[in-house]
């Protein structure tokens, strides 16, 4: 299972826990099962059957740019970061 490191502002739904072992071979997949273990999580990461503008996802050091569909390998590691905006 991968692990999914979880933000300070998401651990709320995750009863504080930061590391998180999750099963997925998608992005997808992963937030799918990570909102069945912690209800309502997904409505923080996705909006319109996406990623939420406001959230970016890295997934073994590299940001991933496939979105959803971005593969998840059995040990990777995946963060949820608040994407960063600049002008």
């Amino acid at each position: 299972m991968a692990t999914v490191i979880i933000p300070a502002l998401l651990r709320k739904y995750t009863g504080g826990a930061e590391r998180l072992a999750v099963a997925g071979n998608t992005l997808k997949e992963l937030i799918v099962n990570l909102d069945t273990r912690f209800p309502g999580i997904a409505s923080q990461l996705l909006q319109d059957g996406d990623l939420r503008p406001s959230v970016a996802v890295s997934i073994d050091g590299e940001m991933a740019t496939f979105g959803l569909l971005e593969k998840v390998g059995e040990s990777s590691e995946v963060h949820f970061l608040p994407a960063i905006g600049g002008g």
